[in-house]
């Protein structure tokens, strides 16, 4: 029998759309906890005390680890979501950042056992990044490529949803246990609630993702006996200048994301007189808008272009730069505020229409390891050190500067949008 006979009955817009959505919220809970904690905690139990300043900056490069291991979660996970297909990969993508995550919950401090714990820490941050280096693309995919003609933005806008979920569950953990317990309590081991947690996440998701079959676009791959041998290498080899483009083009939205997300709470916490619990209210109210501003992107994306619609939203982004230091220098509530709102509905705009720009880039026989790649090098360029940068930006030459800098990859995004014309399809797909 064929594989094409083999085939189960085709995904229904409701599941397919569902199993991308809570994919990607668990993945993105998972990845947040920890960039939450590696300000608040961390660099409390698991570095030296001696110097908090220094703790917090090892913190923030432990938390940087995962960027760098995304790029190699893409490249493993992407050859087998090309060679074996999307549901397999998905899974296994899942439980490797699922395991990672409770293993964290689980670990001594640096009390404990000394040196080893900031180790072990890195070690399993090293696993979440994997394991969301396979997540995402696998999640686009899952929507796109199971999407009706002329909608490809909107179903791709999905598995974007899962970030402010993901980030708002995250968040709101945190501030739950910090008006439940005392901060004695939180720390001796209140603060491992939310990565024990994901346990229950984790098992929701691999419910729906079993339920799930294959994409048509895949199951084309495999009628046709397109299959390349080694992805990574054809991607290299074949996709260049989508490689190149796609990744430049995805930067300013991670600047902007860890600027309005992890450097704000740490400067924030920090320098501003803003308690943990304040400002993370602050946080989870503006990441509303986060939420709210993605699916009226994927609609302009669908009706005007993947490409003109980021052009767009790029140049916002860099005059919103000017403005950074300004407004969240102020301090005030109401400054502080209207900047949070304002970045996160920016951060909407540009990340709804991400995942399928960046999926269109590629032929569907090296997708999954095309486009993710694309976008986690992306991290490693415009997430893995933002708030370090940031941090010794703002330290040493003002906030003003950190906003230039969030301009500088805007229009380093918009150069790369304006190159990358004919990479895109038309909106009519």
């Amino acid at each position: 029998m064929s594989e094409a006979a083999e085939q189960p009955a085709a995904n229904k817009p409701r599941t397919v759309l569902f199993a991308s959505l809570i994919g990607t919220t668990i993945e993105f809970y998972d990845f947040y906890i920890y960039a939450t904690a590696a300000v608040l905690v961390f660099p409390r139990l698991f570095f030296p005390a001696a110097d908090p300043g220094a703790a917090v900056l090892q913190s923030l490069a432990t938390f940087a680890i995962a960027f760098f291991a995304r790029p190699i979660g893409s490249a493993v996970f992407g050859h087998f979501g090309d060679r074996i297909g999307r549901k397999a990969t998905l899974v296994a993508a899942l439980l490797t950042m699922g395991i990672s995550t409770i293993l964290i919950g689980m670990l001594p401090t640096y009390a404990q056992i000394g040196v080893a714990a900031p180790l072990l820490l890195a070690l399993c941050r090293f696993g979440q990044g994997l394991g969301l280096g396979g997540e995402w693309g696998g999640a686009v995919l899952l929507a796109t490529e199971n999407a009706p003609p002329g909608k490809r933005a909107w179903y791709g806008m999905f598995p974007q949803l899962g970030a402010p979920i993901g980030f708002f569950l995250s968040g709101g953990v945190f501030l739950l246990l910090g008006e439940l317990m005392s901060d004695d309590a939180f720390f001796a081991w209140g603060w491992r609630i939310p990565f024990l947690a994901s346990a229950l996440l984790v098992a929701v998701g691999l419910y729906i993702r079993l339920k799930i079959t294959e994409t048509p676009d895949f199951q084309k791959v495999l009628d046709q006996k397109a299959r390349v041998k080694v992805p990574m290498v054809a991607v290299l080899r074949d996709h260049r200048r989508a490689l190149v483009l796609g990744t430049l083009t995805a930067l300013s939205t991670f600047v902007i994301f860890y600027l309005m997300t992890v450097f704000a709470l740490s400067w924030g916490t920090a320098q501003l007189g803003y308690t943990r619990q304040e400002f993370l209210v602050l946080q989870l109210f503006a990441v509303v808008f986060f939420a709210l501003t993605i699916p009226p992107s994927a609609l302009l994306a669908d009706s005007r272009g993947r490409r003109t619609a980021m052009m767009l939203v790029s140049a916002a982004i860099a005059v919103f730069g000017l403005l950074y230091g300004p407004l969240f220098g102020a301090g005030g509530w109401v400054a502080v505020t209207l900047f949070m709102v304002l970045g996160m509905c920016l951060v909407g705009f540009t990340y709804g229409p991400l995942g399928t720009l960046l999926a269109e880039m590629f032929p569907p026989e090296v997708r999954y390891t095309g486009a993710s790649l694309t976008f986690n090098l992306a991290g490693i360029l415009g997430a893995s050190v933002a708030p370090y940068i940031a941090l010794w930006l703002a330290t040493n030459h003002g906030l003003e500067y950190v906003g230039y800098y969030l301009s500088g990859a805007a229009l380093i995004s918009l150069a790369a949008l304006a190159l990358a014309k004919g990479l895109v399809p038309s909106p009519a797909r």
